[in-house]
């Protein structure tokens, strides 16, 4: 057979057009990765795969749905991963579009695609053998295939021994309902409860011993080989695709027999918090503090979904506010807490577990409560819609007043804020503040925030409001 080799300074890649005229077979190699890494990614992306709810192994195509439609938001795209292990799998076609990015193996992958149409192969089975074209993917290699419905394809590794893995991949189904779906399979699809060997049609039986027979006859079929730094049939591709086999088999069995541990990990909680540029108008902070000038002001605030919350008063609500900074502070918060009062006691500064926005809610102080519960310097319960308190200090260094609130907008939006205004006494005050300023307004505050709001309104899917009429300064991810 001949070849024919040229180079290209982009991605390698290959279209191959349909005799039905429908969309063409798009293959393009983006990268080659380190030797060895296919089977080391195969072995490793398999196990997750096989713990993933939506597990199904069939075909000789282990799959799992990642991402399911959603068409009451319009939304007829799907997200499946799937491997094809050493044996390879059937000839078959799918209804929809696909298009779907793999790493293969590390002794490589060809791809094998038929466009002849199943009206065609019913009328002449050897159209299929016509109609056959076959794609070669180098060892360790990212590389993207696109094609459309009724394509037939499969997959194998290039080499017959089955020691490497084809490949392991993500596929994008663009329209889950795409193509003359069988009334079943559709039935299944509006359902979400389809999957890829639900959505595979196989070869008829008399065209797929016509190509399992394919060896035997010594049919050459029309081969493009992609590549990247070496090309096929030279001695530096020959070394190269040894090495990378050798690794490959040493790579894929120790991840193999290393447990596939996964992480996830949440920062910021369930709200966005944000700082405002200034007090929101009507708030008592604004009264505080006024006979003479202050060094340092901040507000912070959270927006809740109203149905989220239920149907309480203002009220009520700071009340269960003002007990989750008591009960659910952040623990880093309390560790810094413990070390500045270690520092500042023997100064005689005033000390608290509590960080010190809301310090002043463990006063033993009981002449001036809110709820009966809570020690304030002020109040204020503005019916049902707004409800505010004042806490704070007198300390040697400085002065300080916090204000909590929280406004009902409307039905679907809850205002939750606090706020600190401070004056420094003498030169240490402004020392004090400026050594404590960053982390007291980027972590300690919104973070405190944050959790007494998750920790007073424990909402499994809580919807910040994105449209706030307040001027905001800054969004801080907390």
């Amino acid at each position: 057979m001949s070849k024919h080799a040229k180079a290209v300074k982009t991605f390698p890649s290959v279209r191959l057009p349909t005799r039905t005229g429908c969309l063409p077979v798009e293959v393009s190699l983006i990268a080659q990765l380190g030797h060895g890494s296919g089977d080391s990614l195969y072995a490793g992306a398999l196990a997750r795969q096989k713990a993933h709810e939506t597990f199904v192994d069939a075909l000789e195509e282990p799959s799992a749905r990642l991402g399911s439609t959603d068409f009451e938001h319009g939304d007829a795209t799907a997200l499946h991963s799937f491997a094809v292990g050493p044996g390879g799998h059937p000839f078959h076609r799918h209804a929809g579009h696909r298009v779907f990015t793999a790493v293969s193996g590390s002794g490589g992958v060809q791809l094998r695609f038929s466009t002849a149409s199943p009206e065609q192969i019913e009328r002449d089975p050897q159209s299929f053998i016509h109609a056959l074209r076959y794609i070669n993917i180098p060892p360790d290699s990212l590389f993207t295939v696109r094609f459309g419905g009724d394509t037939w394809h499969q997959f194998a590794p290039q080499s017959e021994n089955r020691l490497h893995p084809a490949f392991f991949a993500l596929s994008c189904h663009t329209n889950e309902l795409g193509g003359d779906l069988p009334d079943a399979i559709r039935d299944e699809v509006l359902a979400g409860e389809a999957n890829v060997p639900s959505l595979t049609m196989l070869l008829p039986p008399t065209v797929a011993e016509l190509v399992n027979n394919l060896s035997s006859h010594c049919i050459q079929i029309p081969t493009t080989d992609l590549s990247l730094d070496a090309a096929p049939g030279t001695l530096q591709g020959f070394l190269c695709k040894y090495a990378r086999g050798s690794l490959g088999l040493i790579r894929g069995r120790s991840g193999a027999w290393l447990r596939s541990t996964g992480f996830l990990t949440r920062s910021g909680g369930d709200h966005a918090v944000m700082e405002l540029a200034e007090p929101p108008s009507g708030s008592l902070l604004c009264q505080q503090l006024t006979d003479q000038p202050f060094h340092h002001e901040d507000t912070f605030f959270i927006s809740l979904n109203g149905k989220d919350v239920g149907h309480a008063s203002a009220a009520t609500l700071l009340s269960r506010l003002l007990n989750g900074f008591l009960e659910n502070p952040p623990p880093n918060v309390s560790r810094m807490m413990a070390l500045r009062n270690w520092l500042v006691k023997p100064i005689g500064l005033r000390t608290s577990p509590l960080g010190c926005p809301v310090s002043s809610l463990l006063s033993p102080r009981t002449c001036n409560l809110f709820d009966q519960r809570y020690p304030v310097l002020d109040q204020s319960i503005d019916g049902n819609a707004r409800a505010q308190v004042i806490l704070g200090a007198n300390d040697k260094h400085l002065i300080f007043r916090s204000c909590v609130g929280v406004q009902i907008v409307d039905a679907e939006r809850i205002d939750i804020t606090i706020g600190t205004r401070v004056r420094c006494k003498n030169r240490y005050g402004h020392v004090y503040m400026a050594m404590i300023d960053y982390v007291h307004r980027h972590y300690v505050t919104p973070t405190m925030l944050r959790m007494a709001v998750e920790h007073a309104f424990p909402i499994s899917d809580a919807l910040c409001s994105q449209h706030s009429q307040m001027p905001v300064r800054q969004r801080q991810g907390t």
